[in-house]
């Protein structure tokens, strides 16, 4: 079966009721299904929903970003950080220059090291979605075979 391209709009929350990120006020997402556009669990809930439809969907963290992996957290010695000047708990950087290089977010530090998390900031968080889905349409050849969506209304041409 083709897949869609839905377009949403969403309000993303915490377990707390915390608001972490919305589109309200911005550009609704529009993503190809089962692209990888998206966290999987929030394509597979929204997959056979009509434009018109407004949810509630919980995510558990092994279907948004997984569950937090102590495996990605190493102490290192200053030295091998490749990053100039003072950094913080809580501050985050790139490993290195390539855009595909992982991300880390500095959890403890002292004289000697720097112990690193390259978990995602969300993993093993269960998340909640406010959804409004503003439109559906069936994906063109051109989307399915370049692995994403084209714009709302597929026109798009990819770069």
């Amino acid at each position: 079966m083709k897949p869609n391209v839905v377009t949403f709009h969403y309000t993303l929350r915490d377990p707390a009721g915390r608001v972490l990120d919305t589109s309200a006020g911005g550009e609704p997402i529009t993503y190809l299904e089962g692209a990888g556009q998206i966290i999987d669990g929030l394509d597979e809930q929204l997959r056979g929903e009509p434009a018109g439809t407004r949810r509630m969907v919980q995510v558990p963290a092994a279907k948004a970003y997984g569950e937090h992996d102590a495996g990605q957290i190493q102490r290192l010695p200053r030295a091998q950080i490749p990053v100039e000047g003072e950094l913080n708990v809580g501050d985050r950087f790139q490993t290195d220059t390539d855009r595909y290089a992982p991300i880390v977010t500095v959890v403890a530090l002292d004289a000697e090291t720097i112990t690193l998390d390259a978990n995602h900031p969300l993993a093993g968080v269960d998340l909640t979605f406010e959804v409004d889905v503003v439109a559906v349409r069936a994906a063109t050849a051109a989307e399915v075979e370049h692995g994403h969506a084209h714009g709302a209304d597929g026109a798009s041409a990819c770069e």
